[in-house]
């Protein structure tokens, strides 16, 4: 028969009595100097984990007493087998308890701090994001967008028909009565003005020809008196598919013109105005955008205009560089109203020719 201690409780109480059935009777040794005994009666027995019963009979009670007196003898052979202590002393098992219960604390209160600082986390948050949600000066504000440039949103590509498809009015190009080019300067007086569909009303020959060969669409041009009154002058723009035309228009025109193949008509405006048909003429071009500017000069009494003549050399500036390609093209590039004068000039790299319009 096998017995097992379940604690140190269950091993002994007191002294087994007669007649029991375990395999091992224990009997309480002398007293000891040292620590304290044990409450149980023989001190630092070990435990027996397996006690296995001999195969003999067990002899009687009385032949395992020892005299009082003498120490204690060794358990019989075969008797039993041990494989772990029966018990630690008193003073080790207080230890062991001792320091199984600090770390004990120590777990639970570090768990308890562990818990404190998430909720202290999680309450912090809360409030992080309820502050956010309900103060306006907290929440971010998307990125104000960069403000466009004026020139950017103002100015109008005008080197194609179709990113500059308004057509020319006369009120663009010849808004009053009068042409004044610069400040203080004597104004051009407006004889007379006209708008068509039909470029070769302003050309004659190869010149009306090339011009309705490449797109031209519209003219809007003008007879206009020079301030001294010496000089007839006819001045206006050809509107063209786009720059690259106009370009081809321009280096066209000279061979024309020398070779006597074709030439630009004057728009005559009444009497004393049959030199802008019949008077040799002295004509200038420039390309500004997909526009043909021009201007066609003549002296009012019908002699032939000098090629050296400084009062012809400036008319043609003034009408075509200054009034048409920087004041009425470079408001239409800009966005500017038809009557509104131009104070910023615009350079220009486009070829500045003239010729002899016979």
């Amino acid at each position: 028969m096998v017995y097992r201690y379940e604690s140190d409780e269950d091993a002994f109480e007191g002294h087994p009595g007669p007649g029991s059935d375990l395999s091992v009777a224990w009997n309480r040794p002398p007293a000891r100097t040292g620590p304290a005994p044990s409450r149980f009666p023989t001190p630092s027995l070990p435990r027996t984990s397996r006690i296995a019963l001999p195969a003999a009979a067990p002899p009687p009670a009385s032949a395992f007493a020892p005299p009082p007196t003498a120490p204690r003898p060794a358990p019989p052979a075969g008797g039993y087998a041990t494989t772990q202590p029966l018990h630690l002393p008193r003073s080790r098992r207080a230890r062991d308890t001792g320091r199984r219960g600090a770390r004990l604390w120590q777990v639970v209160f570090g768990g308890a701090a562990v818990l404190a600082l998430f909720a202290l986390c999680g309450l912090g948050g809360a409030a992080l994001l309820a502050n956010r949600a309900t103060d306006p000066q907290v929440a971010p504000s998307p990125p104000a967008a960069a403000a466009p440039s004026p020139s950017a949103t103002e100015r109008q590509d005008i080197d194609s028909r179709d990113t500059d498809s308004a057509p020319l009015t006369v009120k663009e190009v010849f808004p009053g009565r009068q042409v004044t080019v610069g400040d203080g300067a004597d104004p051009y007086e407006v004889l007379k003005t006209q708008s068509s569909g039909s470029c070769a009303v302003a050309a004659s020959g190869e010149v009306a020809d090339l011009l309705a060969t490449l797109g031209c669409n519209q003219v809007v041009r003008a007879s206009l008196r020079s301030p001294d009154g010496d000089h007839l002058l006819t001045a206006g723009l050809f509107n063209l598919t786009d720059k690259a035309t106009a370009q081809r228009v321009r280096d066209r025109l000279r061979q024309l013109l020398d070779d006597r193949e074709g030439r630009f008509r004057g728009l005559p405006a009444g009497d004393d105005t049959e030199a802008l048909t019949e008077a040799p003429a002295r004509v200038g071009w420039q390309v500004r955008g997909h526009y043909l500017a021009y201007c066609l000069v003549v002296r009012a009494d019908g002699e032939p205009v000098k090629a050296a003549d400084p009062a012809v050399r400036e008319i043609l500036f003034d009408l075509i560089e200054t009034h048409l390609t920087k004041g009425v093209l470079e408001r239409r590039a800009t966005g500017g109203s038809a009557g509104q004068p131009t104070t910023t000039p615009s350079g220009s790299d486009e070829d500045d020719s003239d010729s002899e319009n016979d």
